[in-house]
């Protein structure tokens, strides 16, 4: 008997700290801490392109580091080392601008709201 009394009490203790929370979730919202609204799938997907993205760009410049050094190891001249660095240089610098390019634009629509899915994803708590 003395067990199931412990058990009701620790249930009442979870359903009283539950409500406590959903409280201040409320009171937050209130205060303008709303439920992460802007916070939806398309959100979540956006954010897993631009990690993407970025991963494929990393893997790319660490195909062209390899090369320049495979060059590199391989030059017959101090001319040939130099237009090779040049060379690296100039596309690292290309390919950098280009994706700065593609990570501001991924990142301007990054909250953006499909008309769609924002009535059906925005919960408030």
């Amino acid at each position: 008997m003395a067990q199931t009394t412990s058990t009701k009490s620790r249930s009442k203790d979870k359903s009283d700290a539950t409500g406590t929370m959903i409280d201040a979730m409320a009171n937050w919202q209130a205060a303008g801490l709303g439920a992460l609204n802007w916070f939806n799938a398309s959100t979540i997907e956006r954010m897993g392109d631009m990690g993407a993205e970025w991963m494929t760009f990393v893997a790319e410049r660490v195909r062209e580091d390899v090369a320049l050094q495979h060059g590199l190891l391989h030059a017959k001249s101090p001319a040939e080392v130099q237009q090779l660095q040049m060379r690296f240089l100039q596309k690292a610098m290309d390919q950098y601008s280009a994706e700065t390019g593609k990570m501001i634009e991924m990142s301007s629509k990054l909250f953006e709201n499909d008309d769609d899915e924002a009535a059906s994803d925005n919960v408030n708590v």
